[in-house]
């Protein structure tokens, strides 16, 4: 049962006035109500929502579920963060109670730390996002019919002084937006192709590492419709685009001394960090479509993209679908290379995690780091990942390590929910397709 007066001395805490109380779906939409403090405090006294959430993909059609209603919901304090887009306004998480509880993303993600923590380990993250800002509004992109979409910067160059400092107002409002979040950033830049930028955020511990990720997409998407732009983290836009990533940093710290268990002495890749290693070599392949859900995300693997195929690891090379940053310090992790831009950030960090610990649980042997360096490579005895959407949920569906670690109940929805996105776009036939097969 909710404390109302815990409840009623935060929001006082934070000047709230209006709340919006939701949770991140499969599709890292948050569903929401927008309430005012009053009306906040007598809906927490028997909290409710939709599970409707756990059944919807990405175009708000059901795909699942039997029975549809209102479970209690449990509203996560802890989670209460700024809301700049509106005065007086804070918004939190509520998880979702019921059946569909389990099938909820922030759930899966807080059973993976609880057995990091019974294993002695708190858990450090971070996110690095790439996308496109456009020079469309939410009307102008419907007009074209979303083809011939406007460029904005087409002139940027990979890590333009130019670019960056002729937009330097407008990537300055931008910061200032995600910061009013409570987000940690760490840095935020001009990157590879027209209108990219790259969002770097600071390492935290537990859920507040995948919240930040779910909410700084949130503000530089609103943020830039209010300026008449269009803030794109779609993996692939097409042709004179560039792919966009959704990389996770990741580190294993001792739960009593707080100290980094990847870190080594000699300043090499520890045991610990290949051991866990070895677990995502394992399993991420037969569960990649948990980090790579959407039909747009397999073009980014095409031949000639900077995105590793296959799961391979080597010390600090950006093309391998695993990177350490070894160090004898603080800053010892591993880097998930592999995971969209669009990517489920509740999701990715559960699965990165769940087959990191399972390599240091089983024990499995450390593997080689890669020979060949190159993002279409596939060295010897490294799996390829799935070519498409449809290939990803089979794998995850036959897959024994999926329903041991994320459960059968999550993993046959989620299976629902990937052949539902990839039978939605599978009578589509792109404008590229008519123009090369029309007339042959």
């Amino acid at each position: 049962m909710t404390d109302i007066v815990a409840l009623t001395t935060m929001l006082e805490e934070n000047n709230a006035e209006v709340i919006h109380v939701g949770q991140f779906d499969l599709a890292s939409v948050f569903r929401e109500r927008r309430l005012r403090k009053d009306q906040f405090l007598e809906w927490a006294k028997d909290p409710r929502f939709s599970n409707t959430l756990a059944y919807w993909d990405t175009g708000d059609a059901l795909f699942a579920g039997t029975s549809y209603g209102t479970p209690p919901q449990t509203i996560d304090t802890t989670s209460i963060r700024s809301y700049p887009a509106e005065a007086g306004g804070v918004v939190i998480i509520a998880e979702m109670g019921g059946d569909a509880k389990e099938l909820m993303p922030r759930q899966v993600l807080r059973k993976q730390l609880e057995r990091a923590k019974s294993m002695g380990y708190s858990v450090k993250g971070a996110f690095e996002f790439e996308l496109i800002l456009l020079a469309e509004s939410d009307t102008s992109v419907r007009d074209s019919h979303f083809r011939d979409l406007k460029q904005f910067a087409p002139d940027n160059k990979c890590w333009s002084g130019t670019t960056a400092a002729t937009h330097a107002e407008l990537i300055a409002e931008i910061e200032a937006e995600i910061l009013a979040y409570g987000i940690n950033l760490f840095g935020l830049g001009v990157e590879l192709g027209p209108g990219c930028l790259e969002t770097t955020l600071g390492a935290e511990f537990g859920l507040k590492a995948a919240d930040d990720a779910a909410f700084l997409r949130m503000a530089v998407r609103s943020f830039a419709r209010r300026k008449g732009l269009t803030a794109s983290f779609m993996p692939f836009l097409g042709d004179g685009y560039p792919g966009l990533g959704g990389h996770l940093s990741l580190s294993l710290h001792d739960r009593a001394t707080s100290e980094n268990q990847f870190a080594s002495s000699d300043g090499k890749t520890s045991p610990l960090a290949r051991s866990f290693i070895a677990g995502m070599m394992d399993i991420v392949p037969e569960c990649y479509a948990l980090c790579t859900s959407s039909v747009n995300a397999y073009r980014r693997l095409a031949p000639g993209t900077w995105a590793p195929k296959a799961v391979t690891w080597q010390d600090h090379t950006f093309t391998t679908s695993i990177r350490s940053v070894p160090s004898a310090g603080e800053h010892a992790r591993l880097e998930f290379r592999s995971p969209p831009a669009d990517c489920n950030p509740y999701l990715t960090m559960a699965l990165m995690l769940a087959a990191g610990l399972d390599g240091i649980e089983r024990k499995l042997p450390h593997p080689s780091a890669a020979q060949a360096a190159g993002p279409d490579d596939i060295p010897a005895g490294a799996e390829r990942f799935p070519r498409d959407l449809y290939e990803a949920a089979d794998r995850l569906e036959n897959s024994e390590n999926a329903a041991r670690l994320f459960g059968a109940p999550f993993i046959g929805n989620f299976v629902l929910s990937c052949r539902a996105e990839d039978a939605a776009l599978r009578k589509a036939v792109p404008d590229e397709e008519r123009r090369r097969y029309l007339e042959a």
